[in-house]
């Protein structure tokens, strides 16, 4: 088996095909030079090069032997330097969890951002719900979600990236769609409220209890899904409460409507486990602070 060195003696030779220049260009005496070439052709088993005291020249062997060697280097430099892009978080994967509609307004910018800062870091997206993401960071599934609160603090690390208002949503034909002012809890009383699942959507489940405590609404559904609620509502089965970006769901047939005092913000964290040693999630959570993508003040 022949060396590293062995390779970038016979590659200097080669492209000199004079051994006091090559070994002057690898810093070196010509004796050990000499003695790497003629290893690396004991190790191959072939003459690589012919030579005397006039000239040195390349065997057809050699030749061939020369595209090969070069590439074999190139190679191990390449891949040195993989390594350190790698070991920096210029490089790699990032497995990211997003919930529909953290991609509105949080996920297209954060791609985009990522793709050019960091264009050599492969992202590999997953769509689940706050719970399944949770479950997946544990795992090692996954090295950072786009999620809802509330998380353990003990073995997961979060920051908010975007907030914004909670509004309702209603049939378009709906009276409550036509008071042209803002609602408050008491508009809701016997109203059919299309709610979350407290299990599987436990954060918005909780905004929509907390805001109509005290107005007794009928709730009858309960899902996962913004959209599905949008979608539920749309087709006149009920009223809801929504992140205001759900409006760019472009879904038709219903309106939006604010609420009196804005209600709760409604917040989405990036959220990761804070026992994670991942070079590439350590770039892209200092990528979250950048201007570019939209934030809380937005």
């Amino acid at each position: 088996m022949f060396s590293l060195d062995q390779l970038s003696a016979f590659v200097a030779v080669a492209e000199e095909l004079h051994f006091g220049r090559a070994a002057e260009r690898l810093n070196m005496t010509q004796p050990p030079l000499s003695r790497q070439v003629q290893k690396l052709e004991r190790a191959v088993g072939v003459r690589l090069l012919e030579r005397d005291n006039r000239r040195v020249v390349l065997t057809e062997a050699g030749r061939a032997f020369l595209t090969e060697a070069r590439r074999l280097l190139a190679l191990v430099e390449t891949a040195g330097d993989l390594a350190r892009r790698v070991d920096q978080g210029a490089a790699g994967t990032l497995r990211l969890g997003f919930t529909a509609t953290s991609a509105i307004r949080t996920l297209g910018p954060l791609l985009r951002r990522m793709s050019e800062a960091l264009p050599d870091v492969d992202v590999i997206l997953h769509e689940r719900v706050t719970p399944a993401q949770i479950d997946g960071l544990l795992r090692g599934e996954l090295d950072l979600g786009l999620g809802r609160p509330p998380v353990d603090s003990r073995v997961l690390d979060s920051r908010i990236v975007f907030r914004e208002p909670l509004c309702a949503v209603v049939p378009s034909n709906h009276r409550l769609a036509t008071l042209d002012r803002p609602l408050s809890p008491s508009d809701f009383a016997d109203e059919q409220v299309i709610s979350y699942s407290p299990s599987q959507a436990r954060y918005f489940h909780e905004l929509t209890v907390r805001f109509l405590a005290d107005s007794h609404p009928r709730i009858e559904q309960r899902v996962q899904q913004i959209l599905t609620v949008i979608l539920l509502t749309a087709a006149g089965r009920g009223v809801a409460l929504v992140p205001a970006s759900a409006r760019n769901l472009g879904v038709e047939g219903v309106t939006y409507c604010e609420l009196a005092g804005s209600g709760e913000p409604v917040e989405l964290h990036a959220i990761w486990n804070r026992d994670s040693t991942s070079p590439v999630l350590r770039r892209v959570l200092a990528k979250l602070d950048d201007p570019s993508i939209p934030s809380e003040h937005q």
